[in-house]
């Protein structure tokens, strides 16, 4: 008998995992993916937003800005990339300057610190915004982080104390007996006291398992582009236009890792899983991107993505217990500022649920952090030459647009939560997220990958089900 269960492996549900870790429960974490953060952890703006932006009162108000305040901490425990860079939100006309003002009063009552810009105060720290600006809103504590380790990290960590990670297990229904719950996956049956329901686009199919729901979740795709390493200065800052009905608008901001992005669009959909991208959005993102930054070098674009937020009818996150039991606890509606909210969201549930249900007591032996990874993209050239001179594989590099080695790749597969597709590799190391986005490197990730699991190099996916990288032998290596 587990004494929690959480279901999803996206940011939020990884948080929460990592939160009970502390304690000593018996904690499972079912994720249906074959990897952790895999759908819309995967694909967003990876904006740490400051929290200027929710309706005062709001848990997304409430829990962006306590969110924002962990940040610090959490990227040096996680070791995870991790920049505030602060956000400018642009008006470019007079009646966009009282917008700002609007703004501004929602910030103080968020609790967020902000100031409002003048038109030459915006364009000498952003001179290469459009010359039609009026002012902006600066709101300093914004940060870009790495979304893909951010999840990966935090996994680690909560396995590393203690929780148990299943992946590839579709939870098709769950039983309340009252007292605990029988969890039934596509291959094996748990039984829990506790359910916590943190499925992301599938939490509203999950929370009707247990009983009829007053609340649904809409879908809502958003396509970006993605600018290789382009000159450092084409944007100091995240660059918001000002927000409307459909979210923050179409933004520009450098990443963590030093390239840049641009969008996202705001559709709802039907299908969970269309992730296309369509030429007429992405030529509208385009448009409006240059309105607030107008030498935007697309020749630069080295990929399209879309990612698929789930926003609820309630228009707030859904964090509460079952009417029915409040030992299934629903975290639901997670869409912005879902990333930068998910620490708070997980001391939330434990502090106003879980706490209630358990005596918690903490572990003598909690590691908040993990065991540092080896970058060699963050070393100086004399550190970078000890690792070596420890293990030539560091010297030996796989990807030459993003110069990650041999030796990293492999660190990788020997950490609690590995890599075992092309794609994962991809994500915590960035071998393939270059101009030839993994044009050169893939074959050879993929034979890294088969060696180490001891497989054929036909077995080795790029991500899910029917996405080999290779489809038959024609020759004997």
């Amino acid at each position: 008998m587990l004494d929690v269960i959480i279901i999803g492996a996206g940011v939020s549900g990884s948080f929460i995992a990592r939160k009970l870790s502390r304690y000593n429960l018996k904690v499972a974490l079912l994720e249906r993916e074959n990897d952790v953060g895999n759908v819309t952890s995967n694909a967003n703006s990876a904006i740490i937003h400051s929290g200027y932006d929710p309706v005062p009162g709001t848990l997304k108000a409430k829990l962006n800005v306590r969110g924002n305040a962990m940040f610090d901490d959490i990227a040096r425990e996680l070791d995870v990339h991790f920049k505030r860079v602060g956000s400018l939100t642009v008006a470019i006309n007079d009646e966009q300057m009282n917008m700002l003002h609007d703004l501004e009063i929602r910030s103080k009552e968020n609790g967020v610190p902000v100031s409002i810009l003048s038109r030459d105060e915006v364009l000498k720290m952003e001179p290469h915004i459009s010359k039609e600006v009026k002012g902006a809103l600066l709101a300093p504590t914004a940060g870009v982080i790495d979304p893909f380790n951010l999840v990966v990290h935090c996994v680690e960590n909560a396995v590393d104390n203690g929780v148990k990670l299943y992946l590839d297990e579709e939870v098709v229904d769950i039983k309340d007996n009252g007292d605990y719950f029988t969890v039934i996956t596509n291959k094996n049956e748990y039984q829990s006291k506790v359910v916590i329901n943190a499925a992301g686009l599938y939490s509203d199919k999950i929370a009707s398992m247990i009983e009829d729901i007053d609340w649904k979740l809409i879908p809502r795709k958003g396509e970006y582009f993605v600018l290789d390493h382009y000159d450092l200065g084409l944007v100091n800052h995240t660059i918001f236009p000002l927000p409307t009905a459909k979210g923050k608008g179409v933004l520009v901001s450098m990443t963590s890792s030093n390239n840049y992005i641009v969008g996202p669009s705001s559709e709802p959909i039907d299908d969970v899983e269309d992730f296309s991208t369509d030429s007429l959005t992405l030529s509208e993102i385009r448009r409006q991107a240059t309105d607030l930054v107008p030498d935007i070098p697309f020749n630069q674009v080295i990929r399209v993505f879309s990612g698929i937020r789930p926003t609820s009818t309630r228009h707030d996150f859904i964090i509460e217990p079952s009417k029915t039991n409040n030992r299934f606890i629903n975290v639901a509606g997670i869409e912005s500022p879902g990333l930068v909210s998910s620490p708070a969201i997980a001391e939330y549930v434990v502090e106003n649920y879980i706490s209630k249900l358990f005596n918690l007591e903490e572990k003598k032996d909690y590691n908040p952090c993990v065991k540092k990874y080896h970058v060699l993209n963050d070393m100086d050239v004399e550190s970078r030459n000890k690792v070596i001179e420890q293990d030539p594989e560091f010297g030996k590099i796989i990807c030459s647009c993003e110069k990650i080695s041999l030796g990293e790749i492999k660190e990788l597969l020997t950490r609690s939560v590995p890599p075992k597709t092309v794609k994962g590799v991809k994500r915590r190391c960035r071998a393939g997220f270059g101009k030839c986005q993994g044009g050169f490197c893939s074959p050879m990730v993929t034979l890294i990958l088969a060696k180490h699991y001891g497989v054929s190099p036909l077995d080795i996916k790029w991500d899910k089900d029917q996405s080999n990288i290779l489809v038959e032998e024609v020759k004997k290596l």
